[in-house]
C-alpha cells in the first residue's frame, strides 16, 4: 500500500545499544532482519554505524551500504534528499549513535520532513536510556520531563536546578537531566550541593552494561556517598 505521496519506501527509526553489548542481548531479532534488509541508513557516525551494523549482521555486505551523515555539521539544504530512495520504493534506516533516534538525537529532524513528504515513519523497539532510567527509579512515570542538558556555568545551573526542583515540587513532576560524560561527576557534586536535603535524587549509570548502577536516595543521603560517574553515560533524575 503506498503512502499519501505514492512513496512505498519506508523511514525506518532503528535503536542500537546503549554500549558494547552483543546486539540480541538488548535488541529484539526484528532489528536484525529489519537492518539485513536495508542498504540506506541516515546516520551521526559513519564508522560506528557501520561497526554496529556489521555486528547484528556481519554477512551484510558493507560496500553495498549508502551511508547519509546528519549531524551538527551536516548542510539543512542536503537534509530532505537524504530520504530520495524511500521515492524510489527503498527503506531508508535511521541509526542512533546510543539508544533510540529521535529521542535527545537529530534523527527527529528527518522523521518531521518524512511527515511532511507523507513517508511512513515506523520506530522499532529497543532501549532507551531516559526510559529505563525512569523505569527503575521509583519517581513519577505519570508525569516527568526530559530537560536534556542543563547550563555548564556554575551560578547559571545552580540557578536551573533550584528552578526545575521548584517545578517538580509544584507539578509533582519528575526532571530528567544528561550531561557530556566527563562532566557527571560536577553534575553530580551540584546537585546534592543545591537540592534540598528533602528531594529525590536518582543517578542510573551504565544502563543495560555489566557495570549498571542504578539508586535513588534523598539529595541528603547522597552527601555521604562517593560514586565515580567520570566517563559513564548517566540519566540525573531529581523529583521533590
Amino acid at each position: 500500500m503506498q503512502n499519501a505521496s505514492g512513496s512505498d519506501g519506508k523511514l525506518y527509526m532503528i535503536p542500537t545499544t546503549l554500549g558494547e553489548n552483543e546486539p540480541l542481548e538488548v535488541l529484539p531479532i526484528s532489528i536484525k532482519r529489519i537492518i539485513e534488509e536495508i542498504d540506506h541508513y541516515i546516520v551521526e557516525n559513519e564508522k560506528t554505524a557501520r561497526r554496529f551494523i556489521k555486528k547484528i549482521s556481519p554477512r551484510k555486505s558493507q560496500p553495498n551500504l549508502n551511508i547519509a551523515l546528519l549531524n551538527k555539521f551536516t548542510d539543512p539544504e542536503i537534509i530532505p534528499s537524504f530520504l530520495d530512495p524511500c521515492f524510489e520504493g527503498k527503506d531508508v534506516g535511521v541509526l542512533s549513535e546510543a539508544g533510540c533516534p529521535g529521542i535527545a538525537d537529530p534523527g527527529s529532524e528527518i522523521a518531521r520532513i518524512a511527515h511532511q513528504k507523507g513517508i511512513a515513519v515506523v520506530p522499532l523497539v529497543g532501549p532507551s536510556s531516559i526510559i529505563l532510567a525512569l523505569m527503575a527509579s521509583g519517581l513519577n512515570g505519570q508525569n516527568f520531563a526530559f530537560n536534556g542538558y542543563l547550563p555548564i556555568e556554575n551560578s547559571e545551573r545552580k540557578r536551573a536546578i533550584k528552578r526545575f526542583e521548584k517545578i517538580s515540587r509544584e507539578n509533582n513532576q519528575s526532571q530528567l537531566f544528561i550531561e557530556t560524560p566527563y562532566r557527571n561527576n560536577s553534575l553530580f557534586e551540584e546537585f546534592v550541593k543545591t537540592l534540598s536535603k528533602e528531594t529525590w535524587l536518582c543517578i542510573a549509570t551504565d544502563l543495560t552494561l555489566p557495570t549498571e548502577f542504578i539508586a535513588t536516595k534523598l539529595a541528603g543521603n547522597w552527601i555521604a556517598e562517593s560514586i565515580e560517574l567520570h566517563k559513564r553515560p548517566t540519566i540525573f533524575i531529581i523529583q521533590a
